[in-house]
């Protein structure tokens, strides 16, 4: 059955033992819900029961003192949430960071270094498990050892995407994951946007790093919205897409940002968080020193696309040093190559 159905049962019967026993005269459900109500699946449940068993696994009701209060404020918060891991991050402040599945390297950058500061402030970061932004906020939160949360779209026993199997691992160990979905459920399209209304619910507010005009981050972040939450979004190029959703966000009210500091003092006051003795926004360390020519092509970068032949027009140096000096600034992390032989500047 839906949420809508459950919770709908869950005010008519709250001890769930008097529906199975009545399960014949439950009404307003389908005749399939009332079938499997009748005859549930025992040896499912057995299943679910002994993995559920084990350590630091939890089946949590909307009516129980551990529901996060947060979630709960919600127009249509979840009846029930499967969780394992640190079951006390639920009342531990929470701050959601989502975005691209395919960011740029530095949208990736980003997403970690905000995730690794604020996590340093006892705030946990919240989000997905999706490539691209997802993961970088949540490793991110792990490298400064913070906390995080993983709201999945799946059953807790599957994970997706499977390449992030090692992610989920570190996170059980050292964070929480969360999700809405009985064991078995397989990811579903339908079921990542109910799973974005918990990344959002469970937050104080909600960081869009970089996010195409469609895409499921502005869901999350329009959800924050219709919930009360905080948005935020950190601006970029004119010329980058995967800005757009941002700067669209900002014109729609939601928050500019450009350091971790500009959350915490948003949210400080209400979250009491204490900030950690530098922002790594402000006091980026630049790569050594660039002597010479490298220095001179450096300055002639911009942080937006520039193309080979006007960086060597703009530079007065030959082509040949051009292209070996970009790639040792590409290999420094101070530039980033993008498709059609352009580059852009990302250091600090």
């Amino acid at each position: 059955m839906g949420p809508v159905t459950f919770a709908r049962l869950l005010e008519q019967y709250p001890d769930l033992r008097q529906l199975f026993t009545h399960a014949k005269q439950v009404q307003n459900v389908s005749d399939r819900t009332r079938s499997a109500l009748i005859n549930p699946d025992w040896q499912q449940i057995e299943d679910d029961l002994a993995w559920f068993s084990q350590p630091n696994r939890y089946i949590i009701l909307q009516k129980e003192n551990n529901y996060p209060s947060l979630l709960k404020e919600i127009s249509d918060p979840p009846s029930i949430l499967y969780a394992q891991g640190d079951i006390e991050l639920l009342s531990q402040w929470k701050m959601a960071i989502v975005g691209s599945r395919n960011p740029s390297r530095s949208g990736r950058d980003t997403a970690f270094e905000f995730g690794q500061f604020l996590a340093q402030g006892d705030i946990a970061i919240c989000s997905g498990m999706a490539m691209g932004i997802d993961a970088a906020a949540h490793q991110g939160a792990l490298s400064g050892q913070g906390k995080t949360i993983a709201v999945i779209g799946t059953g807790l026993d599957r994970i997706y995407p499977a390449k992030h199997s090692e992610l989920a691992y570190e996170i059980v160990e050292k964070g929480l994951m969360v999700s809405e979905f009985p064991l078995g459920t397989p990811p579903r399209s339908e079921n990542f946007p109910r799973r974005n209304r918990i990344i959002s619910g469970l937050s104080l507010g909600t960081l869009v790093v970089e996010a195409a005009t469609k895409s499921g981050s502005l869901i999350t972040a329009r959800q924050a919205l219709e919930q009360g939450r905080e948005v935020f979004a950190i601006p970029g190029s004119i010329h980058n897409p995967l800005a757009r959703g941002c700067h669209q966000l900002i014109r729609e009210g939601a928050k500019l940002v450009e350091t971790a500091s500009d959350i915490i003092e948003e949210l400080g006051a209400l979250a009491a968080v204490s900030l950690p003795a530098t922002d790594s926004f402000q006091t980026r360390q630049n790569a050594d020193e660039l002597d010479g020519e490298y220095q001179v092509l450096l300055d002639c970068l911009a942080y937006d696309p520039v193309e080979v032949d006007s960086l060597i027009q703009v530079s007065g140096l030959t082509a040949d040093a051009v292209s070996s000096m970009l790639l040792l600034l590409e290999l420094q992390g101070q530039v980033e190559s993008l498709p059609g032989g352009r580059y852009v500047r990302v250091g600090s």
